[in-house]
């Protein structure tokens, strides 16, 4: 088989304006990039808000190897597969962070014959949403620090400040840095650091405002810091919110590419699965519920992160409710939790693992059986996607649809990888079955909760904790938010991807263990407070071996190594 860039450039591409006409998009709400790219203007929102609505449909996963088990890839055959069914779906995705592609990942545009093209724009610049956002960020850091040296007016406690900068690069040496050396004009000196620009709280804000004047009001509300006084300092007040708007006013246009098959794909935003919310823009949502007969959209990491923050973040803000969830699983992710292996990114697969043993699947069963559940806690209809690798046997898939079953969830064999939409049929089939059963889509929590009961509910409810203990750190914090008429806000548990739990060791579905909440941050302008779980990174580190060694172009000027 051909590699994911080779069979990217071989695809037949429509016109982009093609593509949004079939979506009922005039020309006149688009602004093109060439002939395969273009932005959508939100006044298309109204345009469409009179047509019928889309069934709407999340995909997510088991918790997944360090590899990722082909959560993208399921989304785009799915939305393919519905055209051979004989239903017209729009996709909406996230866009690629740079950091991982040049990092381990090497690209998030799906793989085989089901891929998001063209895929060597998506996967670097596309339209430049991923810069406006880098750019707003440290326009605000440049103004906050230039307060700083006028005389800090607002008295902002240097030790308080939680605005950094960002860079849509994997750089570990940039985590933690002193600025302002130098001579007297160069600055105030103090300690702060840089994120990767997907964990940007700006990145937060683009994906959850539903217009230019819902993005204009969130930038004014970010809290930089806080004085000595515990009182937050604001955007707003450093009024930097204005300008920034200005650099994000083409970014907030959701993009609009296309699959291999033709299937329209509406890519905005890309914030992170762990720090943030992990789900594509609200307004390409509201785009794309009314273009079709289904928008299928994909939720970052398993269902106890991205799914619960798309059903209470994403939804709790964009009214929108979920008619279906697919949850796509593997045989070497249940082997994994079974806890008989290790996995480790780069590196090949334990031969051990490749051997056929479906005791190992229903070992690591739990996994599914629990994220499964985690669906049927937001009152949503479960699918099961069985992703098909090359190495599996007969019996580990029986297996997986065994432990689908029992669990009362749909189940289908995908092979969409191989075989495009033709490969992804009856899982289309079982996601319009879903769709029309009794919904009964509910928040876990409501807003006027006390922020720790809400960090309970999902610890408890949703990761299958005992208990939360709160460091001293992150309980003086959520004490200073509530005082702040934070309180209101639902919240995000930044843990490990790589177990249920806030362990990475732990796979399976662990019980009998406590999570630690060692600090907390109040993303006011996106509308959420995050806890921080464990040891997780806002900036990523390169590996040994990262993607970017093998990329450069060839002897005529095209790319290679981008996969």
């Amino acid at each position: 088989m051909e590699s994911d860039l080779a069979i990217a450039r071989a695809a037949r591409l429509r016109p982009i304006t093609e593509i949004a006409r079939e979506m009922g998009i005039p020309d006149e709400l688009l602004e093109t990039y060439g002939t395969n790219v273009a932005k959508i203007q939100l006044e298309a929102i109204e345009a469409l808000s009179q047509r019928e609505r889309a069934k709407y449909v999340v995909v997510s996963a088991i918790t997944p190897t360090p590899l990722g088990e082909g959560k993208t890839t399921t989304t785009v055959g799915l939305g393919q597969a519905m055209k051979h069914i004989g239903k017209k779906a729009t996709i909406s995705i996230r866009q690629p962070s740079m950091g991982p592609t040049f990092g381990i990942k090497g690209g998030a545009a799906g793989g085989g014959y089901s891929q998001v093209v063209p895929m060597d724009l998506l996967n670097l610049h596309l339209t430049g949403d991923m810069h406006a956002v880098t750019s707003a960020h440290n326009l605000l850091s440049a103004m906050l620090d230039n307060h700083l040296f006028r005389g800090n007016d607002f008295d902002l406690d240097l030790n308080s400040i939680t605005w950094r900068r960002v860079l849509d690069v994997d750089d570990r040496s940039l985590r933690n840095i002193v600025i302002g050396l130098g001579g007297r004009n160069d600055g105030v000196t103090r300690q702060t650091g840089f994120d990767i620009t997907a964990a940007s709280e700006i990145m937060g804000i683009l994906a959850l405002s539903n217009s230019l004047h819902d993005l204009r009001a969130r930038l004014g509300r970010i809290v930089v810091g806080y004085t000595k006084g515990g009182e937050p300092v604001t955007a707003e007040q450093l009024k930097a919110a204005g300008a920034m708007t200005v650099m994000m006013r083409d970014a907030i246009k959701p993009n609009l590419l296309q699959t291999l098959e033709n299937t329209p794909v509406l890519v905005h935003a890309g914030p992170f699965g762990n720090i943030a919310h992990g789900n594509s823009s609200i307004v390409a949502d509201l785009i794309g519920i009314h273009s079709g007969d289904f928008l299928i959209t994909e939720a970052g990491f398993g269902a106890d992160m991205g799914a619960e923050r798309f059903f209470n973040i994403k939804c709790r803000t964009s009214g929108l409710t979920p008619d279906a969830a697919v949850v796509v699983a593997t045989v070497r992710a249940l082997k994994v939790h079974s806890g008989s292996h290790r996995v480790v990114a780069g590196r090949p697969l334990p031969p051990e693992m490749l051997k056929e043993n479906p005791d190992e699947v229903f070992a690591g069963g739990a996994n599914l059986r629990k994220q499964i559940e985690n669906i049927k806690l937001h009152g949503v209809s479960p699918v099961v996607a069985v992703n098909v690798f090359p190495g599996d046997f007969d019996s580990e898939h029986q297996a997986i649809v065994e432990i689908a079953r029992e669990m009362g969830a749909r189940v289908a064999l995908c092979r969409n990888f191989a075989d495009g939409g033709s490969g992804a049929t009856e899982l289309a089939e079982m996601v319009v079955e879903a769709s029309n059963d009794k919904n009964d889509f509910h928040l876990l929590y409501q807003d006027e909760l006390p922020l720790r009961e809400k960090i309970e509910v999902v610890a408890e409810r949703v990761y299958g904790a005992e208990g939360v203990d709160y460091l001293p750190l992150a309980a003086r914090q959520l004490d200073m938010y509530e005082a702040n008429g934070f309180g209101h806000l639902p919240v995000i548990i930044a843990k490990t991807h790589l177990s249920i739990s806030s362990d990475p060791s732990l796979k399976g579905a662990p019980t009998g263990w406590r999570m630690p909440v060692r600090e907390a941050r109040a993303s006011v302008g996106a509308g959420f407070v995050y806890l921080i779980c464990g040891d997780i990174s806002t900036m990523p580190g390169l590996s040994a071996h990262p993607a970017a060694e093998g990329m450069d172009i060839d002897q005529n000027g095209e790319i290679i190594g981008l996969s």
